[in-house]
């Protein structure tokens, strides 16, 4: 590009698309399920732009249809990881190079066509293969991931137009380099726009990523890695190797040129990463930037002011809203008692209500869980609650993985506010409710301060403005995302920088200028326009 002072507009967030009965683009997504479903397709490995198959292959099942394969993908083994790490060193000596506005159009392009041509597909995609209703897909597969890649690309502009104060004789600048070395992002299956946003966003600051995406969101990301090339990004900037996270890591982490890993997943995974990064420290050319965002036990603290239908409808969405899978999830409530006498009989009478299926039937509002391990898990809970002494199920309860891994919303009632369901993630539809005494508030603040490791999410449901004020202020530290009358899910980029502390993770704020800054490391230049020519000063002259 030619000489000029380049200026990106600030992006508005994408709207999203509600998919009426009759509308066009219901029918194009509908066309699109049906399309995929009809076709089993193979997914390579991405290794400096070309296709590498390893004949170790996997499944990619659909949840609701787990006998329904809809692709079989290729598995990296320890030579392929190092070849993507090659091939990333490699394309860095260009890529790191580019001028910024030549890095950013790519990933601009990218969101264009996301929520143009490929919309449906990468909706489509991640229905089938992650199990999402056309609503949860379209809010994130679609709108937050395009989100992430315009707001991305202009937060980076921002950072670049920071400049320090330069007095007479003196050009101070600062400039913003991209890490030396590879980044190793890990994704989760739970969000395509997190699968997208890993590994684009340290490439856009320059950086050079293998992408290791879960092997339950292989689907979508294949797509999303098409969408990659077609757009322009050049060949070895990202690497796309789906395999085992203890073959990849274990072969990624220990290598001298990591230079960073940003990661989504369980506390488990994380805190075992950090663990093998710090017992190879010595051996690293540089300290590598750690950004994680782990677990959450997210809570929903009522008052005895809360309006009903406003705390009903909450609870629903957030711990049901994709059966639960969202790090976010509501799945802990305290409510006190004289309010829970009010809404008891219209929270159990919705849930029972809820429809849950197959995810192309668009009449349904959950659909299954992941996949099998997961179903075990959840149920796990479920079971045990059954036969609990102190927790009742009073709503729900019910599951089946004949067809599908499906589990039925539901909410346990317990008199221990540290009964398990209450303290341990369970990343499933399961709520648990614990009442208090209506003048035990702000002791319950405290103990849903210091039930749980995590500090991802949370709400606080009243009308009382003193209340709100307690609630803000007590749980503080317990949510990095905190709401007040709304349900604790559903971050938007650039309205609520996502992310948490304590057992959730290094709270880097995914969707905000607070995430780019991990992604590069600042030089300081200054430029003397009038050197000393005397290394004297003043004050050693004689009297």
């Amino acid at each position: 590009m030619g000489d000029a002072f380049y200026y990106l507009q600030k992006p508005q967030n994408e709207p999203v698309q509600h998919y009426p009965p009759g509308s066009p683009d219901r029918e194009v997504v509908k066309n699109e399920l049906e399309k995929m479903q009809q076709q089993e397709i193979e997914i390579p490995l991405i290794i400096g732009g070309k296709e590498v198959k390893t004949g170790e292959l996997g499944e990619v099942v659909m949840p609701h249809r787990h006998g329904h394969v809809l692709a079989r993908y290729h598995k990296a083994g320890p030579k392929e990881v190092e070849m993507a790490i090659e091939s990333a060193l490699q394309a860095q000596k260009d890529w790191a190079g580019w001028a910024w506005e030549e890095r950013l159009v790519i990933f601009r392009k990218l969101a264009d066509m996301l929520t143009g041509s490929y919309r449906a597909t990468i909706n489509a995609a991640t229905m089938l293969g992650q199990g999402k209703t056309v609503h949860q897909a379209e809010i994130e597969a679609a709108c937050e991931l395009a989100d992430f890649l315009r707001f991305n690309s202009y937060f980076l502009t921002e950072i670049y137009r920071d400049q320090p104060y330069s007095p007479d004789g003196v050009w101070n600048r600062l400039d913003y380099r991209p890490l030396e070395g590879f980044v190793l992002a890990v994704t989760p299956f739970n969000f395509t726009a997190i699968a997208g946003n890993l590994p684009t966003a340290p490439a856009m600051a320059g950086n050079v990523a293998l992408w290791k995406p879960a092997s339950t969101a292989v689907y979508s990301a294949h797509y999303f890695m098409q969408m990659l090339i077609e757009a322009g990004l050049p060949d070895g900037v990202i690497n796309f190797i789906p395999g085992p996270g203890s073959v990849i890591g274990d072969t990624a982490l220990p290598h001298p040129e990591l230079a960073g890993v940003h990661f989504t997943g369980s506390t488990g995974t994380f805190q075992h990463m950090w663990k093998k990064i710090g017992e190879n420290i010595e051996n690293y050319q540089y300290y590598p930037r750690i950004v994680g965002e782990t677990g959450g036990k997210d809570f929903v603290v009522a008052h005895k002011t809360a309006d009903p239908a406003e705390l009903v409808t909450a609870l629903i969405r957030g711990a049901f809203e994709y059966q639960g899978q969202k790090c976010s999830a509501a799945s802990r409530a305290y409510i006190p008692r004289s309010l829970w006498d009010e809404i008891k009989g219209f929270l159990v009478k919705s849930v029972e209500e809820i429809k849950v299926g197959d995810i192309t039937d668009f009449r349904n509002f959950m659909g299954a869980v992941i996949d099998k391990k997961a179903f075990d898990k959840i149920t796990g809970y479920i079971d045990r609650a059954r036969a609990a002494n102190k927790a009742e199920i009073i709503a729900g309860g019910s599951y089946d993985d004949s067809v599908g891994y499906f589990i039925d919303p539901t909410v346990i009632l317990t008199t221990d506010p540290f009964y398990e369901s209450m303290v341990e993630e369970i990343f499933g539809p399961v709520l648990t409710v614990y009442l208090y005494p209506d003048d035990k508030f702000e002791e319950t603040l405290y103990l849903c301060n210091e039930t749980s490791p995590f500090g991802l999410t949370g709400s606080i449901i009243a009308r009382d403005r003193e209340a709100i004020k307690k609630a803000d202020r007590i749980l503080r530290q317990a949510a990095g995302n905190f709401y007040i009358n709304d349900k604790p899910t559903a971050a938007i980029v650039n309205q609520q920088p996502f992310g948490g502390a304590r057992a959730s993770g290094t709270n880097d704020k995914a969707g905000s200028k607070i995430n780019m800054y991990r992604w590069i490391s600042v030089r300081a230049i200054k430029e003397n326009f009038v050197p000393a020519r005397d290394y004297r000063y003043p004050y050693m002259e004689e009297e």
